[in-house]
């Protein structure tokens, strides 16, 4: 009777606990159900919904067309060459962070953040604004006399790799940074005295070290760029179709919900993809240590 009596508290510990966190709970979980999760199964709903009934007709017309999978493709496209761009510079720039000190620390740092305080729409006009024909690269182009007349810049699809790269940069290399500042440097110096180069000893020490930040910024980062509206739609217009752009055409222009919620779903579906493949890698990560 006394060994099953502890248990018994300790049951009715955890069960007020749980009780507790659950009351604490409650609030943010009525406001994501009503906020998120109602609207979602709303859409995911409205997918389905046809002139007849249920349908797959939208998602049909979606992935069993050209154009609707060339959609699909560009989203994509946008989405892994905008995360290998941000990954390419972030990755040896939140290096550069974490080894700074003092008041350059605290330059780049408020690099990276004062553009968060903008908005997308701001940044992305601004690009606008530097690419015209009769913008600062092309003056600063003519007046190094590179170039006789303003160089077509503006709805191109470097224009839009090199905004969204821009724009999303930070989302890369502050996870980055986060990790990489909690790496020991005596771990390059133990392995420089057990003979390791530097290269083989980054290799094999600092970038496994690193990775979970690498994993994180680039779900960031293609979550983003994959599901962009503006960005696409003031730096290449209607040159550039995807699934975020012909969500709002059929929402708000053709009126076509189903077709609308199919590519909204087909984008969520590509981001939760991202998320769990991210997870997995993390949990790896930390099972590998």
């Amino acid at each position: 009777m006394s060994a099953t009596s502890p248990r018994r508290a300790s049951f009715a510990e955890r069960l007020r606990a749980s009780r507790a966190g659950l009351t604490l709970a409650a609030p943010a979980l009525l406001v994501l159900i009503f906020l998120y999760a109602a609207p979602l199964a709303h859409l995911l709903a409205g997918s389905f919904r046809g002139p007849a009934g249920l349908t797959l007709d939208a998602y049909g017309r979606v992935l069993g067309d050209p154009y609707g999978r060339s959609l699909v493709w560009n989203s994509l496209r946008l989405g892994l060459i905008t995360t290998g761009l941000t990954l390419l510079v972030g990755y040896p720039a939140a290096f550069g962070l974490a080894m700074s000190r003092g008041v350059l620390r605290s330059l780049f740092l408020a690099s990276l953040f004062l553009p968060l305080a903008a908005s997308v729409i701001a940044k992305a006009f601004a690009w606008t604004i530097l690419l015209r024909s009769h913008g600062v690269v092309n003056d600063a182009l003519i007046l190094l006399h590179l170039t006789d007349k303003p160089i077509r810049m503006i709805f191109t699809q470097t224009a839009l790799i090199v905004g969204a790269a821009n724009i999303f940069l930070p989302f890369m290399i502050l996870p980055i940074y986060a990790v990489v500042a909690q790496i020991d440097p005596r771990l390059t110096e133990a392995a420089a005295t057990l003979g390791s180069s530097p290269v083989r000893a980054f290799l094999r020490v600092v970038a496994p070290l690193s990775a979970p930040g690498v994993v994180a910024g680039v779900a960031l980062v293609f979550s983003l760029s994959v599901s962009a509206y503006v960005v696409p739609n003031l730096l290449m217009g209607e040159n550039y179709p995807t699934l975020a752009t012909t969500i709002v055409k059929a929402f708000l222009l053709i009126r076509d919900p189903a077709l609308g919620a199919a590519a909204g779903a087909i984008l969520m579906a590509i981001g939760l993809t991202v998320v769990v493949a991210s997870n997995r890698l993390g949990e790896q990560g930390s099972a590998g240590k």
